[in-house]
């Protein structure tokens, strides 16, 4: 089977470079996707891949080291415990979704002298299967995100709920962007709000629409994962 959806990568990808502009970034969500498959889509110019399990993600990364110019992803929760591990094997991390991670995460970074992007996932509308700030939350924090000095925090993403219509996804998305804007607009020193990582396989159109910087796509590349 997957012999067979690995045919249909460079195809895919060539489809979906047509519908976006060229200053949206197009992240490959290879969660459950072989290196072999990474690869594939490595060979049609990906760059940046995405991972939410750990262990998964650094096996992968051990079988494509050759690969030395890929911009590593991390989406997935991230346990304190593992902070570190996030921080040595990930460039971007779009799952900062606490004010102790943060701390913890800046913490870490002081200490490994790194200094990894970051976006802030922010919960617009209520989902009890989420992890994410929400937004009264997030922003009574900033002045203590401003002063993690380790983080280059770039934005925000978003997750939504399952089941929305197309309009209450374009109106989250919308109203993800506008609380990017609020942020922005208070002009702090270290909250730059230049990114916002939304949309997957189903709705990434409606995230451009509404302004995504990111859209982070994985089923429309690589096909069904496994359950």
């Amino acid at each position: 089977m997957e012999n067979e959806l690995i045919t249909q990568i460079p195809q895919q990808i060539d489809l979906i470079r047509q519908k976006i502009p060229s200053h949206v970034r197009l992240i490959a969500v290879s969660k459950q996707i072989s290196a072999s498959a990474i690869r594939i889509a490595y060979n049609c110019g990906i760059r940046d891949f995405a991972e939410n399990r750990l262990q998964e993600a650094i096996a992968k990364q051990e079988q494509l080291q050759d690969l030395s110019d890929i911009c590593w992803h991390f989406i997935g929760h991230i346990q304190t415990k593992k902070a570190r591990k996030v921080l040595e094997h990930f460039s971007w991390i779009h799952s900062l979704d606490s004010l102790k991670l943060a701390k913890k995460l800046n913490n870490l970074a002081a200490e490994l002298s790194v200094s990894p992007q970051i976006l802030l996932q922010v919960k617009i509308l209520p989902d009890p299967n989420k992890y994410g700030w929400e937004v009264p939350e997030l922003l009574a924090a900033l002045p203590e995100l401003n002063s993690c000095d380790y983080l280059n925090i770039q934005g925000l993403m978003a997750i939504l709920p399952l089941g929305l219509s197309p309009e209450q996804t374009l109106s989250a998305f919308t109203e993800t962007r506008k609380v990017a804007e609020t942020i922005q607009q208070q002009q702090w020193s270290n909250l730059a709000m230049n990114e916002l990582s939304m949309g997957m396989s189903g709705d990434y159109l409606l995230a451009i629409k509404a302004g995504a910087t990111m859209v982070r796509l994985g089923t429309i590349i690589f096909g069904q994962r496994a359950m």
